[in-house]
């Protein structure tokens, strides 16, 4: 059993479309966010829905998120416009007998909210920690910590994990028993990212190893 508070669905939160995919319980959003690289963070501007790729990291219930202090997006969302934050896993294509069948096995975290913009000191440097660490365990302490001038360029947004929906789905094809006897392949080409071998910078000087941090890293 779970010993953290459940998800508590609002109006945008419920999901309807494929209601008996939705997650509720609050460690399978941790789980989806956590193993995720890139998010998509949603906001209307000037009238026009706008989404944007972005990396991000978890701490807690708050996510955070950074950018340029001039992104048009971060700024809109600082200054209290609704968004929408999505990440996707796909694990497999789903190959049925029909075409209207085909599917994928995904887990999926969607969280409404308003963005807070930080401005605490100490909160700001948990954040950016956060940030790296989610991206590259390991490299917030082994490498040059942000200096005044990359920290006034960048702005750090928190959002809250209150509002927040979960669906998943797993196994094989939903055929019609019409279908079921067709001669067509039917099944799940299984969906994984991997890591590749770590490329030196050119400049590194030769010979330097290649850090645990890095080779350790999995996806």
């Amino acid at each position: 059993m779970s010993t953290t508070t459940p998800l508590s669905p609002t109006a945008r939160s419920t999901v309807r479309r494929g209601a008996k995919r939705a997650r509720t319980d609050r460690t399978e959003l941790y789980a989806v966010l956590d193993a995720g690289l890139v998010g998509h963070l949603g906001v209307v501007l000037g009238g026009a829905p706008v989404v944007l790729p972005t990396g991000y990291g978890r701490h807690g219930d708050t996510l955070y998120l950074h950018g340029s202090t001039g992104a048009s997006t971060l700024r809109a969302a600082a200054a209290g416009a609704p968004v929408c934050f999505t990440v996707t896993r796909v694990d497999g294509v789903v190959y049925a007998r029909s075409a209207m069948h085909h599917s994928m096995n995904y887990r999926c975290a969607v969280v409404h909210g308003a963005a807070r913009l930080v401005t605490d000191p100490a909160e700001r440097a948990l954040g950016f920690e956060v940030l790296t660490e989610h991206l590259a365990p390991g490299s917030w302490t082994a490498t040059r910590q942000p200096d005044r001038k990359e920290l006034a360029a960048t702005a750090l947004l928190a959002l809250d994990l209150t509002e927040a929906s979960v669906k998943v789905r797993t196994g094989p094809p939903n055929d019609d028993e019409r279908d079921l006897d067709a001669p067509v392949w039917a099944g799940v080409l299984p969906v994984h990212t991997v890591v590749g071998t770590p490329v030196p910078d050119r400049l590194l000087p030769e010979g330097t190893p290649v850090p645990d941090r890095v080779l350790s890293r999995r996806v």
